[in-house]
């Protein structure tokens, strides 16, 4: 069935045309950053997609390209620059539609401006804070810059960090503004936030995934005494090399052939005999 008009589009409808027209191999590897339902449900619409018509791919194309346009925009300098920078480029009308759409979806997270600047710098500037506030800035970070940082800090504050990540819930946007103020002096400002879900358990399991062997063997050895049912809830959700011994060959097999083998030769290295 041809589509002609991106306006009577689904989201999904939508992210399968754009995923059609980046191609097969653009495609895979935004693939790595789906969820598993996420990718069944593009790759059935993706199956059912029988023809595009040029404009619509266009209209799809120009829509996404602005999108993206307008998060950078508000990472950068919060909902109304985005709008200045908008409204001259594309007109008052379309910069509305854009940031409306934005707005209903797109939450701005804080400490944007820290995500952006290297983990050695940002450590000089967190290490000697409270964890408490170590674990407030962390849980905003990708787990990659959380895991170096929670990995170069003091052995002993490494697990109470940990600790406080996992137990963290909501957090008052008076706090995150206070301690958004006392960074952004040397680095930057950011949009205020209404009350903001961070951290917990899910989040503390993606940046022990990432840290190095013996830093989350501290953590979780350092949990497991002071802190034993959180350790085992953390347990849980982790999955290391020797949960291996405990799949099936089938899933063994599955694993083996979603891994790329660089990866999987890298974390070999770590793992033990």
């Amino acid at each position: 069935m041809a589509r002609t008009s991106s306006n009577e589009l689904s989201g999904v409808q939508k992210a399968a045309i754009l995923l059609i027209s980046l191609g097969p191999e653009r495609s895979a590897s935004i693939f790595k950053h789906l969820k598993e339902d996420e990718i069944e449900t593009l790759t059935l619409e993706i199956a059912n997609t029988r023809s595009i018509s040029p404009a619509t791919k266009d209209q799809v194309l120009d829509e996404f390209y602005e999108i993206c346009l307008a998060q950078q925009y508000i990472a950068e300098g919060g909902i109304s620059y985005a709008k200045e920078l908008l409204e001259k480029s594309f007109g008052v009308e379309r910069a509305k539609e854009v940031i409306s759409k934005l707005t209903a979806s797109l939450q701005v997270r804080p400490f944007e401006f820290v995500r952006k600047t290297d983990a050695t710098q940002l450590l000089n500037f967190i290490q000697d804070e409270h964890p408490q506030t170590i674990a407030l800035i962390l849980s905003y970070l990708s787990s990659s810059q959380s895991s170096a940082i929670i990995s170069s800090l003091a052995p002993d504050k490494q697990a109470d960090v940990a600790k406080r990540i996992a137990m963290m819930d909501r957090t008052s946007p008076d706090v995150i503004k206070e301690v958004e103020r006392v960074l952004e002096r040397k680095l930057a400002s950011l949009v205020n936030q209404d009350y903001t879900i961070v951290g917990g358990v899910d989040s503390i399991v993606e940046i022990l995934n990432t840290v190095d062997r013996g830093t989350e063997k501290h953590i979780m050895e350092t949990l497991e005494i002071e802190e034993p049912e959180l350790a085992d809830e953390i347990r849980k959700k982790m999955f290391v090399f020797e949960d291996i011994l405990s799949l099936d060959d089938k899933s063994i097999q599955r694993v083996l052939r979603e891994v790329d083998n660089n990866e999987l030769a890298v974390a070999l290295k770590g793992a033990t005999e």
